[in-house]
């Protein structure tokens, strides 16, 4: 264990201040709940439609099922293990192998790095359209909306789960909203109940299969986020017993929603007209008979792809300030802002890559990358729990059942898999951005070296 692990929050005052524990009980839920929702579900809905057809609702229960598996393993390891840096830390502790720590640890961050730019793109789509019309420049708005994201995770861990209460509430508004016209619709006969069983690939067999790894794979980038809140665990209080009861209760409500959703959205509108969408549950406001008004539906959506982009560039900076705790990045990337107690140059390093990401590409294949990189991730961190059983801790924490990080690993790995059928540029877009870490890692070592600290 190196000094800084077991110094964090405990530093001299020569060294680098800690991290404020801001955030309890209330405020951790609703910040897994905020993370989990918003872009994915307000922003990919289409794109799962049109790689599964009117059985929409099925991905998102797989998806949900590999989420829970996954989540378990998170709840014990972060219970063993209440620091920030997340996946690297587990993988570290497991394999110790510095070269896979960092490239998981890249892969986490570049992944909330492609969520956010995802994000972003999500913001300038067809939710802002209903609202100003086609005049403002798509990828000027995204990085303007990235910039003033970092403005305000620089003030402070407070100002920004604070504001992520505010925003989850409001997306979660916009669901309700959406279950509502879904409610209304079925007490009055409308829609089309025999779409819930339609699947856009013909036959059986393979292509079946395929077809629905693929949308689950997509769809599971709704899921994303319980995963983030690990990386917010020196800033908040008692994490090891706040942690467990904060992620299941994320992930089953937002499992929930994300299915009634997805059905709601079927059995409204054809997949086809929400494969075509940027903004697919504005479709289904529009389709659900409820004089609601749309340019309002469209500004919750705002609100909520805006929480998912803010709490990713958060996850993001804290992770850069982990892993230079770990010396797995130079020092000076865990630089505290004195006055705010935030990490300036983890904020600034992560807001200039996502502004690089946005012109990589659309939502589809931002949010694809972003489920491709962490499903890679999660396999890693189902097996490191299974290894760490040899590493007991003096204190009590959760366990999860043996089976369960076995069928995660299985799971994630599949979906990761080309079985998925997922299209090539999110294997390119992935490789390029570990090829970025590679040579990252590369200079960060012989920048050690040189120093003689290696």
């Amino acid at each position: 264990m190196s000094t800084t692990e077991t110094t964090t929050g405990a530093q001299s005052p020569a060294e680098e201040p800690g991290l404020k524990r801001a955030i309890g009980p209330k405020l951790l839920v609703l910040f897994v709940i905020g993370d989990i929702l918003g872009t994915g579900i307000y922003a990919t809905t289409g794109a799962v439609a049109g790689k599964v057809g009117g059985a929409l609702w099925l991905p998102f229960v797989i998806g949900f099922v590999v989420a829970i598996l996954t989540a378990a393993s998170y709840v014990e390891l972060v219970g063993k293990y209440p620091k920030a840096a997340g996946a690297a830390l587990y993988t570290q502790k497991a394999f110790k192998v510095p070269f896979l720590t960092f490239i998981v640890a890249f892969m986490v961050m570049a992944s909330g790095l492609s969520s956010a730019s995802a994000a972003a793109r999500a913001f300038s789509g067809d939710y802002l359209s209903e609202l100003t019309g086609d005049a403002l420049p798509p990828t000027l708005i995204a990085i303007c909306f990235i910039l003033l994201l970092a403005g305000l995770n620089l003030r402070g861990v407070s100002e920004s789960v604070k504001t992520n209460v505010v925003l989850t509430l409001v997306e979660l508004t916009g669901l309700a909203i959406i279950l509502a016209i879904g409610a209304y619709a079925v007490l009055t006969g409308d829609g089309e109940p025999s779409r819930l069983g339609e699947f856009e690939a013909s036959g059986t067999g393979y292509a079946l299969i395929t077809s629905v790894l693929g949308a689950t794979a997509l769809g599971f980038f709704a899921f994303v986020g319980f995963e983030d809140s690990v990386n917010m665990a020196e800033e908040t209080k008692d994490p090891v017993r706040t942690f467990p009861r904060a992620i299941f209760i994320g992930v089953a409500v937002t499992g929930t929603i994300y299915v009634l959703v997805a059905l709601v959205s079927s059995l409204l509108v054809d997949y086809k007209v929400l494969e075509g969408s940027s903004g697919p549950l504005l479709e289904v406001v529009k389709a659900g008979g409820v004089d609601f008004p749309h340019k309002l539906f469209a500004l919750i959506a705002l609100f909520a792809v805006t929480n998912s982009a803010l709490i990713n560039i958060m996850m993001a900076s804290r992770l850069c300030y982990g892993m230079a705790n770990e010396r797995i990045l130079p020092r000076g990337m865990g630089r505290v802002l004195r006055r705010r107690r935030t990490p300036v140059v983890g904020i600034v390093f992560v807001t200039v890559l996502a502004i690089g990401l946005v012109s990589t590409g659309e939502i589809e294949g931002l949010g694809d990358t972003t489920a491709f990189l962490l499903l890679c991730v999660f396999a890693v961190v189902n097996i490191a729990v299974l290894v760490l059983r040899r590493d007991p801790v003096d204190h009590a924490h959760f366990r999860t059942p043996t089976f369960l990080p076995i069928l995660g690993a299985i799971t994630a790995l599949i979906l990761a898999s080309p079985l998925a059928d997922r299209p090539a540029d999110v294997y390119i877009r992935a490789a390029v951005l570990l090829a970025i870490g590679v040579g990252l890692w590369a200079v960060n070592k012989l920048v050690l070296r040189v120093r003689g600290e290696a």
